[in-house]
């Protein structure tokens, strides 16, 4: 065979490679799918049916956080299972309704159908362009500090938006502080049916989730309490299951006093029955006085919400999916996980979901049940349109209290009391966006963000306009930069070394180390050009140690007159000390 012939099928080789490679990048069930088994069904279908049995009670829950419907909890549930096993890279990530993407979809919406639809429409194209963009990066300055000083506040929103329903109260506002204020006025009103069954509940809840917690824990020492494995893997079972338990047993226990004539707590009510209509979103709405709002007032509504909740939806999807591939030793894609999120968002809002993102709850009952691709999200997913196809005329006995019971113990954890004595041990001026975030959160849960992540700007700006500088005055100066230079420290350097050289009785020369500068601007050079001229006005010199060979190559090409380069610190004091002697 001649050799171009060989070179050629190379080409097409190495060609046929790549696209295979790159066709696995995007759609990352080619990876999987072929080695698919029956070990692998089974464990998928247990794992499915276990999230199936969380999600459907949660959903439900967490749309009464959104002020929507119950069942648009439902039409959100099921959209993220089918588009994830296609472009996901986790296994074990399940997506869905969140408390945390409720209250932020209820803080834009305020509770409208057709603008949560058209919300999650919009959150999911600026998703899936970041994702295509790879413009990923920029949830990095999302700050722990200001995440958790939103968490902190969210879970003590949301916990006390359903104490409401925990009381049987109506006609309380939503906004946090009148909230807070006519709860506590109308304890007098509260329902005794409501009241009990809610307080029930929650122990009941937080019971079986304490015995999930100690029996997970427990060895098989002789101290241990000796239960059977077949004995502790039902208690796990019922305790996984807790949710779909408690929201059952409490709807049986409204439907018999409703059956003689009794009305003791406050229920759901009536729900759209059936599977939702595939159809576009609506870009427009119409308020109670019938007057139509267009699609440009519907998004100026929006305002910086539009921004926030995109961020936060994958900022607390990818968290998620990174802490469970480092538990389970496997790499996730940063960037194909947006566009997994992005497409789900915006196929959901054709069949009426609200802004949807992964769940740490459901994700860790997925992992710990031994689910072993993405495809235990299709059964969760099969479950949750069997539950809307069957199941909608049982969801009318529902007490509002059993799903304010299992809303609070889902967000309790996410109330870090700790975090704050972490911070003050290890950097206190992360208390600093922390508590503007938490506090700005109790007024508008994105304008705490949007401070939060503001002030954290402000001190990660500070800290590059103020770099550490050491100076040890010898027969020179010398200056040493403890991080890089940049634009903003520029001034700032230029000061300190005329301040400390220039304006003495006697000027000295200046050793700059530039050890840790990796990056250099053409406002840092300006300033450079400068001081030359001031230092040559004196008589004294400025040397520059150490620096890296492309810094030295800028500099070199921006062709300072008069500046002198060292090796390092020692050469050039060495260097300095021959031209003092001359």
């Amino acid at each position: 065979m001649d050799q171009p012939l060989l070179q050629r099928e190379k080409r097409e080789r190495m060609t046929g490679c790549c696209s295979s490679r790159m066709l696995k990048a995007w759609l990352p069930i080619l990876s999987w799918l072929p080695k698919y088994n029956l070990k692998w069904l089974q464990m998928d279908l247990l794992a499915g049916i276990t999230v199936g049995l969380t999600t459907v009670p949660q959903a439900l829950a967490y749309a009464e956080v959104a002020g929507l419907p119950v069942q648009y909890g439902l039409y959100s549930a099921f959209m993220g299972g089918f588009i994830y096993t296609v472009l996901g890279t986790s296994k074990d990530v399940t997506l869905g309704p969140t408390a945390i993407m409720s209250l932020l979809c209820f803080s834009l919406v305020g509770g409208e159908p057709h603008q949560a639809v058209l919300l999650s429409l919009l959150c999911g194209l600026i998703q899936a362009a970041l994702a295509l963009l790879r413009l990923g990066f920029l949830l990095d300055f999302i700050s722990f500090p200001v995440l958790k000083g939103f968490t902190c506040a969210a879970a003590i929103t949301i916990g006390f938006g359903q104490v409401k329903n925990i009381l049987g109260l109506e006609d309380i506002p939503h906004e946090f502080f009148p909230q807070v204020y006519y709860t506590f006025y109308k304890i007098p009103e509260a329902r005794l049916g409501d009241v009990v069954l809610g307080f029930l509940c929650i122990a009941l809840l937080v019971m079986l989730m304490s015995m999930k917690t100690s029996l997970g824990s427990d060895d098989d020492d002789d101290d241990a309490p000796r239960f059977s494995r077949a004995a502790r893997r039902f208690v796990c079972t019922v305790a996984t299951m807790r949710n779909a338990l408690i929201v059952v047993a409490a709807s049986f226990c409204a439907f018999s006093w409703e059956a003689i004539g009794l009305r003791v707590f406050t229920i759901t009510g009536k729900t759209s029955r059936g599977l939702p209509p595939f159809s576009p979103p609506p870009t427009s709405d119409t308020d109670v006085n019938g007057t139509v709002i267009t699609f440009g007032e519907i998004v100026e509504g929006f305002g910086g919400g539009l921004a926030v909740i995109p961020f936060m939806g994958l900022l607390e999807s990818i968290a998620i999916a990174k802490a469970f591939a480092r538990q389970n030793n496997y790499r996730i894609d940063a960037n194909q996980e947006l566009l997994a999120i992005g497409m789900t968002n915006i196929m959901g809002s054709f069949v009426s979901a609200y802004p949807v993102t992964g769940s740490f709850g459901r994700t860790a009952v997925n992992s710990q049940t031994g689910v072993c691709t993405p495809a235990g999200g299709i059964v969760t997913s099969v479950i949750v349109l069997l539950s809307l196809a069957f199941l909608m005329p049982a969801f009318y006995y529902i007490p509002k209290a059993s799903l304010a019971a299992v809303v609070i113990c889902a967000v309790a954890p996410m109330f870090d009391y700790q975090v704050m004595a972490k911070m003050w041990k290890i950097h206190k001026l992360d208390l600093l966006p922390f508590i503007v975030t938490f506090l700005m959160s109790f007024w508008r849960v994105q304008y705490g963000i949007i401070g939060g992540v503001a002030v954290s700007g402000a001190l990660l700006m500070y800290t590059m306009a103020r770099p550490g500088i050491e100076i040890s005055n010898q027969s020179v100066i010398l200056i040493q930069l403890a991080s890089g230079l940049s634009f903003p420290a520029a001034e700032h350097l230029s000061h300190v070394i005329h301040t400390q050289a220039l304006q003495e009785s006697l000027p000295r020369s200046v050793v700059l180390d530039c050890l840790h500068v990796s990056v250099i601007d053409y406002t840092v050079i300006n300033e450079l050009s400068d001081l030359l001229r001031q230092f040559k006005r004196q008589d004294v010199r400025l040397i520059l140690s150490g620096l890296q060979p492309n810094v030295q190559e800028i500099l070199l090409t921006a062709d300072l007159e008069g500046l002198i380069y060292a090796d390092s610190v020692e050469s050039a004091l060495q260097m300095e000390s021959c031209n003092l002697n001359l």
